[in-house]
């Protein structure tokens, strides 16, 4: 994978280099990844958990598990992207948060028009910096509860923070970022 296509050790760039079955299963890792660390660090942390004198210790285990995702030791640095990793964070918070968070980067990558499909941002890259930045204020406007807001700000910056690097970058490799062919 960190050879073909994009480099990156993503969902996407499975799919296309082994096929959907394979791509299916780096996504349900990269979910689990996220999910297991924040689910226990949540329940280490609850009214009679272990750890419930450090009520940060779940937005924490978020953030590191994004970084750990994005950034691993053992593979030079060069990970994924993070955004399923943050989803299974997001899912072990508040299942509807994952939910709310891939909405509010599909809204913001992909609008419907009369024409079929256009794209808003042009760029899903873009999209993701911005869902990072935005998933916390929209759960706290929706009144998601405290540990959802910390762990969607705190997995929100490391994700947006990997998005930026590729901000400008021109590449073809999602189907989000290609351009429609002429009708």
């Amino acid at each position: 994978m960190r050879e073909a296509g994009s480099g990156h050790a993503t969902t996407t760039n499975t799919i296309r280099q082994a096929g959907f079955g394979p791509g299916a299963l780096v996504l349900v890792l990269d979910i689990a990844k996220g999910f297991l660390p924040t689910w226990l660090a949540l329940h280490a942390v609850g009214q009679n958990g272990i750890l419930s004198y450090i009520p940060w210790i779940a937005p924490l285990t978020a953030a590191l598990v994004v970084v750990g995702h994005c950034w691993p030791v053992f593979a030079q640095f060069r990970g994924g992207m993070g955004n399923a990793s943050t989803g299974g964070c997001l899912l072990a918070a508040v299942p509807i948060a994952f939910i709310i968070g891939l909405g509010i980067l599909v809204a913001l990558t992909v609008r419907l028009s009369a024409h079929g499909e256009a794209l808003i941002l042009r760029h899903s890259a873009r999209a993701s910096v911005l869902t990072g930045l935005l998933i916390a204020p929209a759960f706290w406007l929706l009144s998601l509860g405290n540990s959802s807001i910390w762990i969607a700000a705190a997995a929100g910056l490391v994700i947006s923070f990997r998005f930026m690097i590729d901000w400008n970058r021109q590449y073809r490799e999602l189907w989000l970022d290609r351009e429609q062919p002429p009708n």
